[in-house]
């Protein structure tokens, strides 16, 4: 059998218990067409780029699983034909990675308050005063008042 990583989002008005019950409701339907999800996580709401179906918000989902294609297939086709669902995607992967996926890594470095050294890009951070700034000249490049 293959490995697979899949992507669900459903709508926002869901409650967190009803997103997590699509979770449920669609490993058994992997299981039923013999597959098994080796994992499931849930991602909680987040803000989308763009609205999908005048939701700006959704409930996101990741499962990765070992399964053959039909299930993989009929699996899909449900998630698509479900009302609540709003995105899905699925990719084929070599072999699966321990522990917790990014998001979830992401979450609990948040919730630990930890940051990442030295801000964006990872460069140094150090303040400046105005002395510090160079002599500014009258000549401004060719641009004239």
């Amino acid at each position: 059998m293959a490995l697979y990583e899949h992507v669900f989002i459903a709508r926002q008005d869901l409650s967190n218990a009803q997103a997590e019950g699509l979770i449920e409701h669609f490993s058994t339907v992997l299981a039923d067409n013999g597959g098994k999800v080796v994992e499931s996580e849930y991602w909680g709401v987040k803000t989308m780029a763009y609205k999908i179906n005048k939701n700006r918000k959704g409930h996101y989902a990741f499962l990765r699983s070992d399964a053959p294609s039909a299930a993989v297939q009929e699996m899909e086709r449900l998630m698509r034909l479900h009302d609540d669902v709003m995105r899905v995607l699925t990719i084929k992967v070599e072999k699966h990675s321990e522990g917790p996926s990014v998001q979830m890594q992401k979450r609990d470095d948040r919730d630990r308050g930890e940051r990442s050294e030295g801000g964006f890009g990872g460069g140094e951070r150090r303040e400046r005063s105005f002395g510090d700034r160079p002599e500014r000249t009258g000549d401004r490049g060719g641009f004239r008042r």
